[in-house]
């Protein structure tokens, strides 16, 4: 599994990615490496995607949980300190 905080491997493949040509022009002048700045952006895409993946799987449970809360309050509650 590939996540944006873990480093990526040394094999890269080459693809093919189309731009505006003022933002390129932009980050050229500004001497930004597309190719990592690219390749940040997907795996922020990536780590936001699986967020919303796992927030809609776990979505019954998340709700179940809060609804238990909410009746009975939270289990140990009684030992909070705050």
């Amino acid at each position: 599994m590939l996540t944006a905080s873990r480093p990526r491997a040394a094999n890269k493949r080459a693809t093919n990615v189309s731009l505006p040509e003022d933002l390129l022009a932009e980050a050229k002048a500004l001497q930004i490496n597309v190719s990592q700045a690219a390749e940040a952006g997907v795996a922020q895409a990536i780590t936001r995607a699986r967020s919303e993946l796992w927030l809609a799987e776990n979505q019954e449970a998340i709700e179940s949980s809060n609804a238990y809360a909410e009746k009975y309050g939270l289990p140990l509650a009684k030992y909070r300190l705050f």
